[in-house]
């Protein structure tokens, strides 16, 4: 990153406002499809984060509640930041999507649309690198840091703060003309640059998203027990899925979408022209038995590049059991569970133990 004591020079009211909206209009060229300017000021995110971690619905994710004020406090974070520029990508492809007929067949393995391609960190990264490059080139040298979900960022309320949408009663971001199919970057900044407005909210008496929830995660409008999220249980949670979940789960072998699934707004959701985000290796719908035969050198291969990759072979292996545990039960997918009764791992394992009673049940 930049010295955070690098100063830009100095620029006027009218200066600011232009450069304000050459960052918008750079950022829409290097494929962003919004881009906002906010300040610093994250007092009303910082009190629910603390009553969110002390209800302990932050589960096993000990991070959320390490950094001290930093995640709140930008300028603690990175000294000198005063704007944060924030960015949405959209990511879901409604030809690949088919998201409802993937639940709906028990044979098929359902992975959340935003990991079905490559990995974004590193291309939205590089696309903020590049807008701050032109930044510099614009005005000279300054201040700034580019995340993308990289450190303690409350990414969602300062998205919200700088217009790119509302937080949903889901916790996730939506937009009026966009739904929630998209990603969020930021560059934090000393740059004194204009802010927009914030977004109101638009959710109204909607509460699709809380009963489309499988194991009833959101607890209340805006808030999320991720101990209760499949999204928590197939990607953060490590060691054993709590029985309870395990049916609620049904095919979902990483993440679950179902609350933008059935969420009205994503009807104006746009398709991504990012092909690096079109599905791989088949990941859109793909056959249980076949992802559970992967032994783990084609699991690290396949995976190369993709944000799955990082949940490691063993917990990928615990969720498709789970998965076949809650398939129709046939002479196939009992043999296939068999032959991984005996497995190096005990979670592996125990899953496998688990998706077998369910069949001879």
């Amino acid at each position: 990153m930049k010295n955070p004591q690098t100063l830009p020079r100095k620029i006027s009211h009218k200066e600011a406002a232009e450069l304000a909206q050459n960052i918008k209009n750079w950022g829409n060229e290097l494929g962003f499809q919004q881009t906002g300017i906010t300040d610093t000021n994250l007092s009303h995110a910082e009190e629910k984060l603390l009553a969110w971690i002390a209800a302990g619905y932050v589960g096993e994710m000990a991070w959320m509640a390490q950094h001290g004020r930093k995640r709140s406090h930008p300028d603690e974070l990175v000294a000198g930041t005063t704007r944060i520029i924030s960015v949405r990508m959209d990511y879901q492809h409604s030809k690949f999507s088919n998201a409802e007929s993937v639940l709906t067949n028990p044979k098929l393995g359902y992975v959340s649309r935003y990991a079905l391609g490559r990995d974004y960190h590193k291309l939205m990264r590089k696309r903020l690198q590049k807008l701050a490059d032109k930044i510099q080139h614009e005005i000279g040298d300054f201040a700034y840091r580019v995340f993308v979900d990289s450190a303690p960022v409350l990414e969602k309320p300062i998205a919200q703060k700088a217009g790119l949408g509302w937080v949903g009663k889901h916790s996730n971001i939506l937009n009026r003309d966009a739904g929630s199919w998209f990603f969020l970057g930021e560059i934090y900044t000393n740059l004194p640059l204009p802010t927009d407005t914030v977004t109101s909210d638009h959710c109204g008496d909607c509460v699709a998203c809380i009963d489309a929830c499988p194991t009833q995660a959101i607890v209340k409008p805006y808030e999320v027990d991720a101990r209760r999220c499949i999204s928590y249980l197939t990607i953060e949670l490590k060691g054993s899925i709590p029985l309870e979940f395990r049916k609620a789960m049904g095919n979902r072998i990483y993440g679950c979408d179902d609350c933008q699934i059935y969420c009205p707004w994503n009807r104006f959701a746009n398709d991504t022209q990012e092909t690096e985000f079109y599905p791989r290796h088949q990941l859109n719908a793909p056959l249980l038995l076949e992802l559970f035969n992967w032994d783990e050198q084609t699991f690290m291969n396949n995976m190369e590049g993709s944000a799955i990759r990082r949940i490691g072979y063993e917990s990928w292996l615990r969720n498709i059991a789970i998965a076949i545990g809650n398939a129709p039960t046939s002479e196939v997918v009992i043999t296939t569970l068999k032959q991984r009764e005996h497995d190096n791992s005990e979670i592996v394992r125990e899953h496998v133990r688990w998706a077998l009673e369910q069949h001879n049940s």
